[in-house]
């Protein structure tokens, strides 16, 4: 007997489904640039001996957050999309109340980790949601879209969080955090639809769980996208979390809001370049290519760095070329590298993303933490590390077999 078909999963319109997934990792983005402004003065308020203390602000989150996405992808397999979303946002909402209130630097950063661990459902589930309605280059066009808002952010963010902080303080940035939980969690739960019917659920059993990871893991092009997601995340988090002090170190201080933001801009147009030659040129094609170029520039970046042509406020305009030709070619090649990761795997779509989210984002946090904890004034570390990360990335890539 043919088994009956399966009924379509609803969704909302194109449109605003898409605006709601962007918003919803746009929360990821968000939570961590709007603090970049406020760092020196968390630094001085709760570590003044030790300045480099206050980008754990922002690895506690992202610890959270990579250790987070172990647990989502499943529990939204099992629970559906809709009520993962749900729990994750009231968590995300309880982290930022605690941080509002936090009165240590310990205290903080433990907030800032529970925070993290909701806010990996905005990293999570969107990613799912788009697999449970859309597949190969259409899912790689809408997940390009939807990262070209995730790169957008950053460049209104450290404005916004600076402007907060000048009239509220510090704390006012996490109670614009809780209300910005709100407003995704109201959205969600008043318009999207479950797009995960109860027959296509799974249990969540440890059983489950371990044949589910396993078969995931198993999957040797999933393993490659996921050391290429994690080497470039590290990379471009490494200098995401010392960007304020890397412009201050070139004499960018006031202004970094500006600078930040317009790199920002002009980084996110590689979602709307993606978009329009993925189907043309392919996902693999695409995302090489774009590390490919970052060796190059990265390359050239060294040269100057180590002659002194690179180092100094005169020298500004080089450094900022050089930070957004990272952001950009991340607008190229992540939306692409999710989408090959997901390809095969329809039917573990949420343990899919959580593998590759949870181990690429603990990887990255990895690599960047200790590249940030030796910054003193000169981007080499960071420099050597793309490089060094982007040169792997390319050669793992090389690895895969192009769908035929």
């Amino acid at each position: 007997m043919t088994p009956a078909p399966q009924p379509a999963a609803k969704s909302l319109p194109l449109p605003e489904f898409v605006a709601l997934l962007a918003m919803l990792m746009a929360l990821v983005a968000f939570s961590i640039d709007a603090m970049l402004p406020s760092l020196p003065d968390i630094a001085q308020a709760l570590s003044p001996g030790n300045v480099n203390r206050a980008q754990l602000v922002l690895t506690a989150f992202m610890m959270g957050m990579g250790l987070g996405t172990f647990f989502v992808g499943p529990i939204s397999d099992a629970a559906g999309r809709k009520a993962t979303l749900a729990g994750g946002l009231a968590v995300y909402i309880l982290g930022a109340a605690a941080a509002l209130w936090a009165n240590s630097l310990e205290v903080l950063l433990l907030a800032r980790f529970v925070q993290g661990l909701g806010a990996s459902c905005g990293r999570i589930v969107p990613m799912a949601l788009i697999r449970d309605l859309h597949s190969g280059p259409q899912m790689a066009r809408i997940t390009s879209i939807i990262m070209m808002f995730f790169m957008l952010i950053p460049a209104i963010a450290p404005t916004v969080g600076g402007l907060i902080a000048l009239q509220f303080g510090w704390r006012g940035v996490f109670a614009v955090f809780i209300l910005f939980g709100l407003v995704a969690f109201a959205w969600m739960m008043i318009r999207q639809p479950e797009t995960l019917p109860r027959e296509r659920r799974r249990a969540l059993r440890p059983a489950e769980l371990i044949s589910g990871a396993v078969e995931v893991m198993g999957n040797r092009e999933v393993r490659i996208y996921t050391l290429v997601i994690t080497l470039g995340f590290g990379q471009m988090f490494a200098i995401l979390s010392s960007a304020q002090q890397l412009y201050a170190a070139y004499g960018v201080t006031d202004t970094f809001p500006y600078w930040f933001g317009a790199g920002a801009v002009l980084a996110a147009t590689a979602s709307f370049f993606n978009a329009r030659f993925v189907i043309r040129l392919g996902m693999l094609r695409l995302a090489r290519g774009g590390y490919l170029m970052q060796i190059g520039a990265s390359a050239v970046m060294l040269a100057l760095v180590l002659s002194g042509l690179a180092l100094g406020p005169q020298a500004m305009p080089v450094l900022f070329i050089w930070v957004v030709s990272v952001f950009f070619i991340a607008g190229i090649t992540f939306g692409n590298i999710n989408a090959l990761a997901m390809q095969k795997m329809g039917h573990l779509a949420g343990m899919t993303a959580s593998v590759l989210s949870a181990f690429s984002t603990i990887g990255a946090v990895l690599i960047a933490a200790p590249v940030g904890q030796m910054f003193s004034g000169s981007p080499l570390p960071l420099v050597l590390t793309t490089l060094v990360c982007s040169g792997l990335a390319w050669l793992l890539l090389g690895r895969v077999r192009p769908a035929s």
